[in-house]
């Protein structure tokens, strides 16, 4: 990864992720890493029971 970039990690894989230039003017309220991650997002539910 790029060093000096913000990063997060992803709630559904549990991968860290990186700042994106598409990402500069929502970066506080991006939570999951992709589009597919998104969707899956009610597994995280059920992951936590």
């Amino acid at each position: 990864m790029k060093s000096g970039l913000p990063s997060k990690i992803c709630p559904i894989c549990l991968r860290p992720f990186q700042w994106r230039k598409s990402w500069r003017n929502n970066w506080d309220e991006v939570i999951y890493c992709s589009e597919r991650c998104r969707r899956h997002k009610r597994d995280l539910k059920t992951r936590k029971k």
